[in-house]
């Protein structure tokens, strides 16, 4: 209003003091640069905000739409750790003549995170990811353990297979569970009961997504079947690249790795009576565990099957339904 005036008035501005003038204008323009800087940065978290709902959504859907039907106050900060597990499986997914670089990426990962924790400004203030992983640390106090996890679990050699069994839970502990852990930690939660279930499903989901993983290895890539499967039943790293669905020694090795992951899943089923129903929205990730476990069984666990291999259509309404029953 005080700037029309002084553009109105009809004497020269030359009657008035310069720096009346300079501090008139400096006062009403200062408001408006205030309001924008607010309106940049707002639109730069929403964008954050959606970058991490888009990569989720596009590299790991089954926990996206997991993810969707969580609370407001915990959506936004589970799609940025959901974000930066992703991120983290990019750099374990690397071929095996770029170990340098992985080790690379996963050590400014790492050396994010330390950043995030103690409240410094990251090095790469726009990397979306890590702007989200810092605004959910502001709300909430998640363990630095668990997020640490998920970096060293994929700092192996990427030819480095798993040689038993307990090497792959171990993996999918410190990987899967640990996540789970810091989504419990979100609606803050702290239950031996919860933590227990939350060990067993992440063991579940993990040995799952390993295997799920099997058809699409290519030769020079490490196979994610322990080794003392193949010994045990006498098959090839290269019968598994074949895919022959007639394989019965190969059906044996998958059979037993789909038993590990039933056994993980009914443990964490069977506390679900002690498990708050705000919890339960965090373990819906069984869900997706099961529906694959059966289409692997009713295939006969031939892993390249199609129903093994393509998206499951009925999986929204599938955690719907568990959703709305209170049920994981």
């Amino acid at each position: 209003m005080y700037i029309t005036e002084l553009k109105s008035r009809t004497y020269s501005t030359s009657c008035v003091p310069t720096f009346c003038v300079r501090n008139s204008l400096k006062f009403y323009q200062q408001p408006q640069r205030q309001q924008h800087i607010k309106q940049d940065a707002g639109e730069k978290e929403l964008n954050a905000s959606r970058y991490c709902m888009a990569l989720v959504e596009k590299n790991d859907y089954e926990n996206y739409l997991c993810t969707l039907l969580l609370g407001k106050g915990q959506r936004r900060h589970a799609f940025a750790l959901r974000a930066l597990n992703v991120e983290l499986a990019k750099c374990g997914a690397m071929i095996s003549d770029q170990q340098q670089l992985i080790k690379m990426r996963l050590q400014f990962w790492s050396d994010s995170i330390d950043k995030c924790y103690d409240y410094q400004k990251s090095y790469v203030a726009d990397q979306p990811v890590l702007s989200e992983l810092k605004h959910t640390l502001g709300s909430n106090k998640l363990n630095k353990v668990y997020l640490k996890r998920l970096v060293t679990a994929r700092d192996r050699a990427p030819n480095q297979p798993f040689e038993t069994v307990k090497d792959m839970e171990n993996y999918s502990e410190q990987t899967y569970s640990s996540l789970l852990y810091l989504l419990v930690e979100l609606c803050g939660v702290k239950d031996l009961h919860v933590d227990h279930a939350a060990s067993h499903l992440g063991k579940a989901q993990g040995v799952v997504t390993l295997l799920r993983a099997v058809p699409y290895t290519k030769r020079g890539q490490t196979l994610n079947v322990p080794q003392e499967l193949l010994i045990k039943n006498g098959v090839s790293e290269e019968r598994f690249l074949r895919h022959k669905f007639d394989d019965k020694g190969v059906a044996d090795c998958v059979f037993q790795i789909a038993a590990v992951a039933h056994q993980h899943l009914e443990k964490a089923r069977s506390l679900a009576d002690k498990i708050p129903k705000l919890i339960r929205k965090v373990f819906l990730p069984s869900v997706n565990v099961e529906r694959y476990l059966e289409r692997l069984r009713a295939a006969n666990f031939n892993i390249t099957h199609n129903s093994c291999l393509q998206r499951d259509s009925m999986l929204p309404l599938a955690l719907y339904m568990h959703n709305l029953r209170g049920k994981y």
